[in-house]
């Protein structure tokens, strides 16, 4: 390969990365074509991108993008898909279901970068699908607000409620 074309293809790998949020390394080798293509096809139902990158090109794209991921350099060997997401614990969900689904129990997680974090090897699959995504993080803030809101006005519902009663009580005495 080129080193024109290589540079062309670290731009198109950095540009890619840039769009999404989280991203997770992983080891999709020994999937046949059948498989990879139910992969793919699962990917794009769940709004995941995945893509197959040399180690190399991938490597100088995390690089030139300005972000500091080192803790990522150290898996990125073998064979490497990519799978780009902008919820952060749906690939994770998705690794999980279909590394069950077949019997090479492939993908394997490498690394992942989600919500600012690392998180390298396989151990880490359980603590990725349990992390919450903003919109899920925003809903559970909104309902503990409106928790003690909701307490306020049903007390008040309430005491106007047996308020009403005892003064119908006493007036009909």
């Amino acid at each position: 390969m080129k080193k024109e074309d290589k540079s062309v293809i670290i731009e198109q790998i950095k540009t890619t990365l840039g769009e999404y949020s989280h991203f997770y390394l992983t080891n999709s080798e020994g999937l046949n074509a059948a498989e990879t293509s139910k992969l793919r096809k699962a990917c794009f139902d769940k709004d995941i991108k995945l893509v197959v990158v040399k180690n190399k090109l991938l490597l100088k794209a995390l690089e030139s993008t300005g972000t500091d991921f080192s803790p990522l350099f150290g898996s990125l060997k073998g064979s490497t898909s990519v799978l780009l997401s902008n919820v952060g614990n749906e690939p994770a969900k998705l690794i999980k279901e279909f590394s069950k689904s077949n019997k090479k129990e492939k993908p394997v997680l490498k690394a992942a970068y989600v919500e600012e974090s690392f998180y390298v090897g396989a151990d880490q699959l359980e603590a990725l699908i349990n992390v919450k995504s903003k919109n899920e993080l925003i809903g559970d803030v909104i309902a503990l607000l409106q928790s003690p809101a909701k307490n306020v006005v049903s007390a008040l519902q309430s005491g106007g409620n047996t308020l009403h009663g005892v003064l119908k009580t006493l007036s009909e005495r």
